[in-house]
């Protein structure tokens, strides 16, 4: 059964798949490699994403999970400013042309970002799924997505369901045709179809519903 923390595990898979990417090409590139560069820009707007799920994290996850387990959430906003930091050192270092301080900057800050990953899913959601009620889980994920740009909806589409596995794709197809009216969530379909190209097949078969 889809519930609404595994919207935010598929962000969760998503921003572990383009760090990876991100961190392979710094590497390559300081080896000599050319032809990686397209894939190393791609922290600029990997991190513009990552610092909306924080922000939406802080205003309704992290509050939620104070009345249920009080001081929990402070370590994982101390955690937040820690992946600022490591984004700061990264684009210091491309902005800089030194690939070798840019490949060393993007290992840490991939460090960073998978156990901070890793420990959200193991702790912080676990709590979250287990002493908050789904209504209340529902409406805490609602207003975390207010910290999504509307004008930006598109932009964050096409960066993340290229990066999904098909059960991530479902997952979130499912939530969002739930939470979205009718006429928003058609539109949706629409930027969710280009973005997946060929996966499209695939998730209209697990979720028919995406067929009119």
């Amino acid at each position: 059964m889809t519930v609404p923390t595994d919207a935010i595990l598929a962000f969760h898979n998503a921003f572990r798949q383009d760090m990876a990417i991100i961190d392979t090409a710094a590497l390559e590139l300081a080896r000599g490699k050319g032809g990686r560069e397209a894939d190393l820009q791609r922290y600029r707007f990997m991190n513009e994403i990552l610092v909306w799920h924080a922000d939406g994290e802080e205003l309704a996850v992290f509050p939620a999970v104070e009345k249920v387990a009080p001081s929990v959430a402070e370590a994982y906003e101390r955690d937040h400013r820690g992946l600022d930091a490591a984004f700061a050192a990264l684009d210091a270092a491309v902005s800089a042309g030194d690939a070798l301080e840019a490949a060393r900057a993007s290992a840490a800050f991939k460090f960073h970002l998978d156990i901070h990953l890793a420990k959200e899913d193991a702790h912080l959601y676990r709590l979250f799924r287990e002493r908050i009620t789904m209504p209340e889980q529902g409406q805490a994920l609602g207003l975390m997505a207010t910290k999504v740009p509307q004008e930006r909806f598109p932009q964050a589409i096409a960066w993340l369901f290229p990066l999904l596995a098909d059960d991530d794709r479902e997952n979130l197809m499912r939530i969002w045709q739930m939470v979205f009216p009718p006429e928003a969530f058609a539109g949706v379909k629409q930027l969710v179809h280009g973005a997946v190209e060929d996966g499209w097949a695939e998730l209209t078969r697990r979720v028919p519903e995406l067929v009119d």
